[in-house]
């Protein structure tokens, strides 16, 4: 934790993060335990929970230090469509506002974007 760069999040933003990992472990630890007891007691699925449980509590861990240090930035995404699937995709925004009963989509309704 040492290593963690000065945050810039405000205030607020830092508290509510602090707050997820600490729901996280008040579900992740006693549910560890319950389902250990359990699978002591000779209940076989419940080792599945034992070993999932302390999973879940570590990815909380991992994603409270992503979100602090900042890493969660989102960079804007590219249009990575070739010319014939835009055109295909333009084809059936067009068509969508036909059907919808529009001259065409507007910003209301914004048109379908391809996927990376």
């Amino acid at each position: 934790m040492a290593n963690l760069p000065r945050m810039s999040l405000p205030r607020a933003e830092r508290r509510r993060i602090h707050l997820g990992l600490l729901l996280a472990t008040l579900i992740c630890m006693p549910a560890f335990v319950v389902e250990l007891w359990r699978a002591l007691g000779g209940n076989t699925l419940s080792w599945a929970y034992v070993f999932e449980w302390p999973a879940l509590q570590g990815y909380a861990f991992y994603m409270w230090r992503k979100l602090l240090r900042g890493d969660h930035e989102l960079t804007p995404s590219t249009n990575v469509l070739d010319e014939k699937t835009q055109g295909e995709l333009n084809e059936w925004n067009a068509y969508l506002a036909k059907v919808h009963g529009r001259e065409s989509l507007d910003a209301t309704h914004p048109p379908v974007e391809g996927r990376e």
